[in-house]
């Protein structure tokens, strides 16, 4: 028996923007200004990227703590904290505060009460301009993170996490990350899991789970190899997981990130969990008419991304790609970032979403991340004069055109 449908998709517009991308990369004026623009743009959806504590690079799909949120984001992170709104938070968050603070030391609680009142403000402002906040729920966690040290007997020894060769990489993608013993998990009741999904969503009204086809077979590499191309599938711990999450939780917000290579065994688990997939339109203009992401073979239960943060920006995609992929776009090469907008606006998919960086027509200078690549990633930074009313008022006509704006 499947679980009850978690996620009906009404149709709506978002912008994909991570906090630190903000003018000055904090939940101050320049946060709240954004959200009135999104609003000001009819869009129904800010979405973001992991909040937890970057790594050395900052990466926040390496955060420190799968729990944890970054004190580099608050606003103001002298304010003073009562010692009633710390043994408060204590209170309320027992399974992972005690392990972050042994972890962190200095002021962990108490940015984490002030990072509770920031975010809570700003979420509350959010809602009241009608925008929802759309989390990302990395699978992995770093390691040597304080989950990683706190909970040793949840994480496989001699074996890290990783991707096998492709068509991009000949080796494959070592990660590095520890890598989950379900069966520990499962004897515990998949409770770090349960804490895991019920702290995120006191954040975001939804999230998307980043890698979720790890959830039906994981790449597990030999620790210590250099590559990951003597790596093999093992199985992990499918809908199990997810039943355990939702007799506790409720029903789940959640969008599956089921790209690249995987098997219908995954979809399946998806399509039993009633989640939504994604499909990108920078990967529907080649391939064979099967490509799931070309936009006729979009679906409704899905949420569709003019291209993610791991990819380029429309515009840096449409001036790289061959004149073939280019010409079968049919987009005016003067502004293709709008013709990309305007059809990811089309399609029959429940949610779409923009990249900030796609709404301006920056170029590749402007991407977020280069996957595989240890350096220069992260940094990309909205400047306060590109919210102008005059973009706002394009993009909130493209969106009613299609039928996405707020009713």
């Amino acid at each position: 028996m499947g679980l009850s449908a978690a996620v009906e998709l009404k149709r709506s517009a978002g912008i994909l923007l991570h906090p630190t991308s903000l003018p000055s990369g904090k939940l101050d004026d320049d946060a709240y200004a954004f959200v009135d623009w999104l609003a000001e743009a009819g869009q129904s959806w800010w979405s973001i990227l992991p909040l937890g504590p970057p790594d050395e690079h900052g990466s926040p799909y390496a955060a420190k703590s799968a729990f944890a949120a970054w004190r580099g984001l608050l606003a103001d992170p002298e304010a003073p904290v009562s010692q009633q709104e710390l043994e408060s938070f204590v209170a309320r968050h027992p399974y992972w505060i005690g392990d972050w603070a042994a972890y962190e030391e200095g002021e962990a609680i108490a940015d984490q009460v002030r990072f509770e009142r920031e975010w809570g403000e700003l979420r509350r402002y959010a809602e009241r301009k009608h925008v929802r906040l759309l989390g990302d729920l990395p699978i992995y966690v770093a390691a040597g993170g304080a989950d990683h040290v706190s909970h040793p007997e949840l994480f496989q020894q001699r074996i890290v996490a990783g991707a096998p060769p492709d068509d991009f990489s000949a080796t494959g993608q070592l990660w590095g990350n520890p890598i989950y013993d379900w069966r520990a998990q499962r004897m515990q009741g998949y409770r770090w899991w349960i804490e895991r999904f019920r702290r995120t969503f006191e954040l975001v009204d939804m999230t998307r789970i980043d890698h979720f086809r790890g959830f039906v077979a994981y790449w597990a590499v030999p620790a210590g190899r250099k590559t990951a191309k003597s790596g093999r599938w093992r199985p992990g711990p499918g809908a199990e997981l997810f039943r355990a999450v939702e007799a506790e939780l409720g029903e789940l917000p959640l969008v599956a990130e089921d790209l690249g290579k995987v098997t219908d065994e995954v979809f399946a688990l998806r399509d039993e969990l009633g989640v939504p997939g994604m499909a990108v339109m920078i990967f529907g203009y080649d391939g064979a008419p099967s490509n799931p992401h070309r936009l006729e073979n979009h679906r409704e239960n899905q949420v569709v991304y003019t291209a993610t943060h791991d990819m380029d920006t429309a515009r840096g995609w449409y001036e790289s790609a061959p004149p073939e992929v280019r010409e079968a776009t049919g987009f005016d090469p003067d502004e293709p970032h709008w013709g990309l907008i305007d059809a990811a606006f089309s399609s029959r998919a429940g949610l779409a979403l923009v990249q900030m960086q796609d709404v301006l027509g920056v170029g590749s200078d402007a991407r977020m991340n280069f996957p595989g690549r240890a350096e220069g990633n992260w940094s990309w930074k909205l400047r306060r004069e590109q919210l102008t009313g005059e973009l706002a008022a394009r993009l909130r006509d493209t969106t009613r055109e299609h039928g996405r704006a707020p009713a």
